[in-house]
């Protein structure tokens, strides 16, 4: 495994900004790998939401769909899905940013993105330390447009990003 991880873009957030994206996705790599690391929110309880870049540009029409699980160390599982809308939701989920030291973190690996005849997807794993305890995530999303795509776009439900580290992976052949 040791040089399979290609870096192609990184962002490192230290001051408050409204969204991330990491651009570099072409035809080089058949899978690519997003990682989201230490992020907080400047408001409490926002989900982490992503979307795919056409030419530098993030896609903000109602094509996507996800489903995931999510992993409780306070309580029952539950299970969350979504159609048709402008974005992934719930890629990083309820951060609690009252909370001292809360910050969010996750592993995407991103499909088909430089494929113009097929639908590009993502599976998810995520965590955050909520107020009750652990919240974690395993889940896919699927953009149904058959178009390339050359990155991906982070940001919150509402607020902005005030730290993290973003970066995007090829995954070598």
């Amino acid at each position: 495994m040791a040089g399979s991880l290609i870096k192609i873009d990184e962002e490192i957030v230290t001051a408050a900004v409204a969204s991330v994206s990491l651009l570099g996705i072409d035809s080089t790599y058949d899978v690519y790998m997003f990682t989201a690391n230490n992020v907080v929110c400047s408001e409490n309880i926002r989900d982490g939401r992503l979307r795919v870049t056409k030419s530098g540009t993030a896609d903000t029409t109602a094509n996507y769909d996800s489903a995931a699980k999510n992993l409780k160390s306070y309580g029952a599982f539950g299970d969350y899905s979504q159609t048709n809308s402008t974005y992934w939701n719930r890629v990083i989920a309820n951060f609690q940013v009252t909370t001292s030291g809360v910050s969010g973190n996750a592993i995407i690996y991103l499909y088909n993105f430089n494929s113009s005849s097929e639908y590009s997807f993502v599976t998810l794993d995520d965590a955050t330390m909520y107020s009750s305890g652990l919240l974690g995530q395993q889940g896919g999303g699927v953009h149904t447009v058959a178009s390339a795509s050359d990155g991906i776009q982070f940001f919150f439900s509402s607020g902005n990003i005030t730290s993290g580290k973003f970066t995007l992976f090829g995954l070598k052949k």
